[in-house]
Order: C-alpha cells, then sequence, then structure tokens
C-alpha cells in the first residue's frame, strides 16, 4: 500500500525532529566511519599486535556483519518497534568499540571488529527508517539529504582521523573515540525519540535471516578476495559466487512459503515496481560512489606521490559538490513533492564527470581535478538518497523498516562489488598497458600490475631507470582511462533504470505547532 493513502499522523514539530535528527545523524555518522577510519591505521595495527596475514579481515569482518545485518534490523524493527532496536544497536557498537581498543591480538581484534559491524548494521539502516516514523514523506527529501552527506563525509574524514590518531595517540583511540559521541547520541534517542511500542505475537524467521546470510557473505568474500588473495577463475572464488547463488535460491523459495508478515524480506516487495527499481538503483549508486571515493585517491597517491591523508583532504571538493546537491535537491523534492527527476538528472551529470575524468594525465592539475571531483559529486549526490525515499513512499508503515534496510543493504552490495570489479579492471588494463610499454617485462607485468596497485610506493618507482618509471606512470594513467570509461557504462544503465522510476506523489502532512515538548 502506497504512504500517500496510509491512515498515520505525524505531529513532530521541526524543534523536536532536528534534536532526535542530530542524533540520529551522530549514529550513522559513527557506522559510517568505523567502514574507512582503520585503513591508515591497519599498518600499525598489524605491527603492534603481529598479525600481517590477518590484516585484510579487520576491515573484511565489519563489512561482512554490518552490511548483512541491515536487513535484518528493518525487519526486527518492524517487528517489535524501532526505538529499542536502535538503542540496542547503538549499546552492540559500542561494546564492539571498547572491546576492539582492548584487542591483545589480531585474532580478537577480527572477532570484535565483527561485533562492532553487526550493531553498525542496525545504526545505518534503522537512522533512515526512523526518519519515516517522524516526517511525512513530501518532508523527508530535505532530511535524507543530510544523512547522504553524512555518509560522503565519513568517507573522506575516515583515512584522516585514523591518521590522526595512530600518529598523535594510538591506534586504539580509532575505536575509542567511538565511546562518548555514541553514548551522546544514545541519551538523545532515551530521551526525546518517542515511537510506539508494538506488542503482539511476532515470529522472528530465524531461517530466513540464516539463509539471506549465506547467499551475500560468499558473493562479499568473493568480491573482497578476488584477483587479490585468489585469481578471479579460482575454484574458490567460483565455489563462494556458486554457493551465494545456490542459497540465495533455497533463500527465494523459502520466503514464498512464509506469510508477508513473518518473512525476512517478503518477496512481494519486488512486484511494487518503485520498490525493485529503486533496488537497482542503489546497488547502481553504491558501485558509483565508491568508484570515485576509492580510485580518484589512489591516482592521487601512486602518481602524484601524496600521502593517503593528503589524498583524502584532496577529495573534498567532491565531498563539498555531493553534501550540496545532497541538500538542495532534498529541498526541492520536498518543494515539487516529486522525485523522479533527480536520478534522471543526476546519473547523467556524473556520466558526464566520469567522463572527464577519463581524460586524466600525468600533468593533470590539481584545480582541473576539483572542478571534475565537484561535477561527480553533484551529480552522485543528485539522487544518492531518493531511493531510499521512494522506497519508504511506496511501501505500508509495517514495512517501513524492511524496505529502508533492504536500500541500504543493496547500496552497500553495490559498494563492495564496486571496489571488487573497478579493482580488477585496473589491474586487468593495468598489465595490458605495461605489456604494450613495457615489452621486455612482459611476462612478469600481471605481478607488477597487482605491485603497482596494492603495495609499490611511487618512491620506489622513481629509482627505476627514468624510461622505466616514466612508462610505468603512463601505463597506470591510461588504465584509469580505461577504468572510468567503464564506469560511465556503470553511469548510463543507473541512467537507463532511473527512467523506469514510477514518481508517485509524496504524502503531505502540517507540522504541529513548534514546541519542544
Amino acid at each position: 500500500m502506497a504512504a500517500n493513502q496510509q491512515e498515520e499522523e505525524f505531529t513532530k514539530s521541526h524543534s523536536e525532529i532536528m534534536v532526535v535528527l542530530v542524533a540520529l545523524m551522530l549514529a550513522m555518522l559513527l557506522a559510517a566511519l568505523d567502514q574507512t577510519v582503520v585503513a591508515t591505521a591497519l599498518p600499525r595495527i598489524a605491527t603492534d599486535l603481529h598479525g600481517l596475514d590477518k590484516l585484510s579481515w579487520v576491515a573484511t569482518a565489519y563489512l561482512l556483519t554490518s552490511a548483512i545485518s541491515t536487513p535484518l534490523y528493518g525487519k526486527i524493527g518492524d517487528q517489535f518497534g524501532r526505538k529499542k532496536i536502535f538503542q540496542f544497536a547503538i549499546i552492540l557498537f559500542l561494546i564492539g568499540s571498547a572491546l576492539c581498543g582492548q584487542a591483545r591480538n589480531m585474532d580478537e581484534l577480527v572477532a570484535f571488529r565483527a561485533l562492532q559491524g553487526i550493531g553498525a548494521g542496525g545504526l545505518m539502516s534503522l537512522s533512515m527508517t526512523i526518519v519515516g516514523d517522524i516526517v511525512p514523506p513530501r518532508q523527508r527529501g530535505k532530511y535524507l539529504g543530510y544523512f547522504g552527506g553524512v555518509f560522503a563525509l565519513a568517507s573522506v574524514a575516515g583515512p584522516l582521523l585514523g591518521g590522526f590518531f595512530t600518529d598523535s595517540l594510538t591506534w586504539r583511540w580509532v575505536f575509542y573515540i567511538n565511546l562518548p559521541l555514541g553514548a551522546l547520541a544514545l541519551w538523545a534517542v532515551a530521551t526525546r525519540l518517542h515511537l510506539p511500542v508494538k506488542k503482539g505475537d511476532h515470529k522472528i524467521d530465524y531461517m530466513g535471516a540464516a539463509l539471506l546470510s549465506a547467499t551475500f557473505v560468499p558473493i562479499i568474500l568473493a568480491t573482497v578476495w578476488g584477483g587479490i588473495t585468489y585469481p578471479w577463475h579460482s575454484a574458490t572464488i567460483l565455489g563462494l559466487f556458486g554457493g551465494g547463488v545456490f542459497a540465495g535460491i533455497l533463500f527465494a523459495l523459502w520466503e514464498r512459503r512464509k506469510p508477508a508478515a513473518e518473512a525476512m524480506l517478503p518477496l512481494h516487495l519486488f512486484k511494487n515496481r518503485i520498490f525493485t527499481v529503486s533496488m537497482i538503483l542503489s546497488l547502481l549508486a553504491g558501485v558509483a560512489l565508491f568508484a570515485s571515493i576509492l580510485f580518484i585517491p589512489e591516482y592521487q597517491q601512486i602518481v602524484r606521490g601524496y600521502s593517503a591523508v593528503k589524498s583524502g583532504l584532496l577529495l573534498l571538493p567532491l565531498v563539498v559538490g555531493m553534501l550540496g546537491a545532497l541538500i538542495v535537491s532534498g529541498r526541492l523534492i520536498t518543494r515539487w513533492g516529486r522525485y523522479k527527476m533527480f536520478p534522471i538528472i543526476g546519473t547523467l551529470i556524473a556520466a558526464f564527470g566520469v567522463w572527464l575524468f577519463s581524460g586524466l594525465s600525468l600533468t593533470t592539475s590539481q584545480l582541473t581535478l576539483s572542478v571534475w571531483m565537484v561535477i561527480v559529486g553533484i551529480g552522485v549526490g543528485s539522487f544518492l538518497q531518493v531511493m531510499t525515499l521512494a522506497v519508504q513512499n511506496s511501501v505500508s508503515r509495517s514495512e517501513l523498516g524492511v524496505a529502508t534496510g533492504s536500500a541500504t543493504f543493496f547500496r552497500s552490495i553495490g559498494s563492495s562489488l564496486g571496489g571488487a570489479v573497478f579493482g580488477a579492471i585496473l589491474i586487468n588494463r593495468l598489465t595490458a598497458h605495461l605489456k604494450q610499454l613495457l615489452p621486455a617485462f612482459s611476462h612478469q607485468s600481471t605481478v607488477l600490475a597487482n605491485s603497482v596497485v596494492t603495495g609499490v610506493t611511487p618512491t620506489f618507482i622513481n629509482k627505476l631507470p627514468p624510461k622505466i618509471s616514466g612508462d610505468i606512470f603512463l601505463a597506470f594513467v591510461k588504465s584509469f582511462h580505461d577504468l572510468f570509461l567503464y564506469a560511465i557504462a556503470v553511469l548510463a544503465a543507473a541512467f537507463l533504470v532511473a527512467l523506469f522510476l514510477k514518481d508517485a506523489p509524496l504524502k503531505d502532512s502540517k507540522p504541529a505547532p513548534e514546541s519542544i515538548g
């Protein structure tokens, strides 16, 4: 049932909404930061805990549990009420953060990161769902835009904060800093957020949750390991993809047997065109966002020789463009009551910006790069949060959580796929260009390509003979030309999908008089 057909009242004033909104944004900021904040601290962590062989699991464990738990929180919130479940997620995240800071070896840190990720899934999913509980659809655009800005800001601020804490204090403060901020969010939610408590005989779909996890855990692992830990055509990677597909079939068969009120992910939602199109757009948005945030700094670090911190700072123009577009598009959606045009226009602008990046050279000025980043940011920011708004407006109040969680989940999967697929494309094209430019090294080109992308510093490359180092840098730039051309194809697909998005009118509701209550 569409939201504009629901009988529901939204009585919170703007002042009340903003108090709750700050707490929700703070909770989401913590969860989003911890996706990236450990990146610059990992070398020091590996040294202190003597666990270089398990280094990748510090990030992977968090990614896995946060992604998988996202739709589960949405469904459980629909069944039992969101406030207590959200408080539980915050507490779990804080316990995981405290334990991470106390970790004595790498095994403990990986386990505590997994626990922290389970809490983070609830922060990311329920924070945006609660906006749907307290704000009418017509007004949600301007509020949800802030959450997109928080997500984009965290992507840049994470590595910067990680580097600062590691160099100035200790890497353990990467996790300890969550405690006072999380406690503040927990207090605000406990005292200012008032939502109805749902009572009744609710059944949790444990088998559905297990099969959903069994579907996407192997797929996420395959995208994380593929081309780095194992070759893409290896039995391990193919087996993971095959296992995920098989579990997905079992999940679909199981959910078809369950009543909609009990199913972990009610399949009837996919009969809703707005829901289905929004899930595809969320997936493609995650791919596009991650490709830009990950690979533009990589160009800065390898070709320009910048540090991780400096390359992160130089990504600020993209964040500024994204944040501005998120705020402006949200307010325009609120004013006009329509949203379809924004993913259509946004994908075109983002595709134009990515096309500009396909013209990168060894000497492209930083000002030019900044302008291109602003354009990409404006494009992505114009449609990043529209899918959440469209989904919330198209489902009944009883399914608000699972619908919102699904949109967040598909964007997370898109981010994982974006990093893996574009990483594989970059290495593949770099291998080809190295063979062309350095024929004497053609038999070692694959190893050299992997080394350039994953470990060799520009300082080391510059110590090579000028002809060889120059050709390596040139091959890398040529590979970026190819990578961004593939990214244009992803955005073109998103544009075509956006054309099928139904522009359902957004329900309006007059806010209550200004009061804190």
